[in-house]
């Protein structure tokens, strides 16, 4: 009984995967977000710091940056996209009409993100070596794993935002998605440490789990970190975030049911 249900999730999972998938593969522009702008951005902040003669160790904090937002951005993408195509398309009723559900949407998403997050992130830590001398490598494996299913996490939490958003207000949804990463690069120290913020934003700044994961990296690299223990404190909250935004989903869904907001897109 357990391994036929098992069978069944993996089956139902794969259809997600799959389908995002041959989004990947047949859209053109996708694959453009997947591999040019952060490639982009990684280039232009570089030289930057080529520009501002920056110390060895200030550059990698930056690419530091750099890297971990590019990973967040292109694991949320799957992740949102495997809704909000249904919701442009106007499939989202036959789809959760199926046996699938909307848990399997996101692990199925979320697979394929972690994949293509992986290329990002090991194309971008081998080009910041090759460019700029950046050694990513240093922390050690160890870490340096712990340090990326910590960006994983974060971008779920930001990808299941957006499918919640797509059943309350549809494909402007995408919208969140840019605005979310946009609120990351400001409050989690990208690019530069959070202690120069004011105040108020430093507050929120320890709010987010992405500041302690970077934090944690950046320690290696000779960087003090704010909290004792950076790397626990980060996956605590981005445990707490991901428990809550999926319960966020269950209810936004059921609320797109009841309210008829599930048929309206789909028509």
């Amino acid at each position: 009984m357990y391994l036929s249900r098992l069978q069944a999730n993996l089956t139902q999972t794969s259809a997600y995967f799959y389908k995002i998938w041959l989004i990947t593969r047949k859209r053109t522009f996708h694959i453009f977000e997947i591999l040019f702008w952060p490639a982009i951005g990684l280039v232009s902040v570089g030289l930057l710091t080529r520009f501002l003669t920056l110390q060895s160790n200030l550059v990698a904090f930056v690419l530091i940056g750099v890297i971990a937002l590019s990973v967040v951005q292109i694991g949320q993408l799957d992740i949102s996209y495997v809704m909000l195509y249904s919701v442009w398309n106007k499939s989202l009723k036959q789809e959760l009409a199926a046996p699938a559900g909307v848990l399997h949407l996101i692990v199925g998403g979320g697979a394929l993100g972690f994949i293509h997050s992986l290329v990002v992130f090991c194309l971008l830590s081998a080009f910041s070596h090759w460019a700029f001398g950046f050694q990513f490598l240093q922390p050690g494996l160890g870490p340096l794993i712990a340090f990326y299913i910590g960006l994983l996490l974060n971008a779920a939490v930001i990808g299941i935002v957006v499918c919640a958003l797509a059943f309350r207000y549809g494909g402007r949804a995408h919208v969140g998605a840019s605005s979310i990463v946009s609120i990351l690069t400001l409050l989690s120290g990208i690019y530069y440490p959070v202690d120069v913020l004011p105040q108020p934003l430093k507050a929120l700044s320890a709010c987010l789990p992405l500041t302690y994961f970077l934090q944690y990296i950046r320690s290696f690299f000779g960087f003090e970190v704010a909290s004792g223990s950076p790397l626990l404190v980060g996956y605590g909250l981005v445990i707490a975030y991901l428990m809550i935004v999926l319960a966020g989903l269950l209810r936004a869904v059921s609320h797109s049911k009841q309210t008829g907001v599930l048929l309206k897109m789909s028509e």
